[in-house]
């Protein structure tokens, strides 16, 4: 009885965390609020009933409001149906298909660059939510309240919540004329997808959505695994769940979802045991909706701006970036040159050359081959691949003697370029009369 209670508790503190992230979310994504309170409830509901992990909480993430605020732009919220059934059931192919550890396979830089990059797309667009003095004043007092009360007694209630009633209060008090939450019916925004939509852009979108949540919820299920020590993530199984619930989002027209690190950490410190956490939050996201959808038109939108500022400087992960730098100045390159083009560009073409540098610095530094010239010959050491080449073939053109004796003992891997060039080089000298020994080939 004792961890039921536990789950009740810490499913209340999730839910005051998850009301103002899911209204945040949605309506920086350019959609109605309660639709992503909509995603919350089948993230809670359903993906917490299914298999595959304990801890994790999902819902909409603030991870993804860069990619639904764009697609909403080019093909309208009619398509977002579409595009969000899409992904899950790509997600479902994917964790059938035994994928889901393949998505921890991704260098830490383009994941924090990822991060970063939305990040920073995420503050520059609340920015003109707070462009008079009014409001900058209300969401500077936004963040002061939910920083502070962080470090108050009274922290198990989530900072965010205490600054978004403190904040809303006051502006109701004073009859603040400041822009607030536009709140709709259940009834009037849930739609079926509108599969006339259907377009390569749609799909190619789709695709984007489902790689993206999926990584995503894979990077937050490797780090909740590491706050508990409870049962472990099943990642194909999770990847399941995951596509279940965007399939439903996507029949109901709401955002997709994500498994959410704020939600899922939430979760752990608050002493939930089971997965009843999770699912009870997702009842009292229901009933909210459903019972007091009122209360949510009296939250100015400066107010949730500041909430979404926030959690974009948190995405931003700067002592991560200084700490990669220093560690690793070419790693923290590919960092700030994802995060760059995310900002420049888009999502998709930011995280792709992003992973490309990756993928060329990776081969560069296992490429690492030393050349060294004795007094019998050359040796090489490490692995010798087609980006080293020049340097192997001008050691090989310094070499002048009568006998080489040419040691490939501590080459780790020799690939066809190193190796028919070494072929070559070695029929050369034997036509010019050279001896020429190869030792560990």
């Amino acid at each position: 009885m004792k961890k039921y209670w536990a789950d009740f508790g810490s499913s209340v503190v999730v839910f005051l965390v998850a009301l103002p992230l899911c209204v945040g979310v949605a309506v920086a994504s350019g959609v109605p609020a309660e639709l992503g309170i909509v995603t919350g409830v089948v993230g809670g509901v359903v993906v917490g009933l299914l298999p595959g992990s304990t801890m994790q909480v999902s819902g909409p993430a603030a991870g993804l409001t860069v990619l639904v605020a764009d697609a909403v732009g080019k093909h309208g919220i009619q398509a977002l149906g579409v595009i969000v059934l899409g992904a899950g059931a790509l997600q479902i192919l994917l964790g059938l298909a035994r994928c889901g550890r393949w998505f921890r396979a991704i260098s830490p830089s383009v994941v924090q660059g990822m991060l970063a990059g939305i990040g920073l797309v995420l503050v520059f667009g609340q920015l003109k939510h707070l462009a008079t003095p009014l409001t900058l004043a209300l969401g500077l007092l936004t963040v002061v309240i939910m920083l502070l009360w962080q470090r108050t007694p009274l922290r198990v209630v989530p900072g965010v919540l205490v600054g978004v009633v403190v904040c809303t209060a006051l502006a109701t008090a004073f009859a603040s004329p400041v822009a607030r939450i536009d709140v709709g019916t259940l009834s009037a925004d849930v739609h079926l997808p509108d599969f006339s939509l259907l377009s390569t852009g749609v799909i190619g979108t789709a695709v984007v959505f489902a790689l993206v949540a999926s990584a995503e919820s894979m990077f937050s299920a490797a780090a909740v695994d590491r706050m508990h020590n409870g049962p472990r993530t099943r990642y194909n199984r999770e990847l399941v769940a995951q596509g279940v619930g965007n399939t439903i989002c996507g029949l109901l027209g709401a955002l997709p979802m994500t498994a959410v690190i704020v939600r899922s950490a939430a979760n752990v410190q608050a002493g939930a045991r089971t997965k009843a956490s999770r699912v009870l939050h997702g009842v009292w996201l229901l009933l909210f909706v459903v019972l007091a959808p009122g209360l949510l038109t009296l939250i100015p939108v400066a107010v949730l701006a500041a909430v979404l500022v926030h959690a974009g400087w948190k995405l931003l992960g700067l002592k991560e970036l200084v700490s990669l730098w220093r560690k690793d100045k070419a790693e923290g390159a590919v960092l700030v040159l994802t995060a760059g083009l995310i900002v420049a560009t888009d999502l998709l073409t930011g995280t792709l050359v992003g992973l490309l540098a990756a993928i060329i610095k990776t081969a560069w530094d296992v490429s690492r081959l030393s050349v060294v010239e004795t007094p019998e010959g050359v040796a090489l050491k490490g692995n010798a691949t087609f980006l080293r080449l020049p340097r192997l073939l001008d050691a090989l053109d310094r070499v002048d003697r009568e006998h080489v004796r040419m040691d490939l003992s501590g080459v780790r891997h020799l690939d066809q370029a190193c190796g028919q060039a070494i072929d070559q080089w070695v029929d050369e000298s034997r036509r010019a009369g050279r001896t020429v020994e190869l030792v560990g080939r």
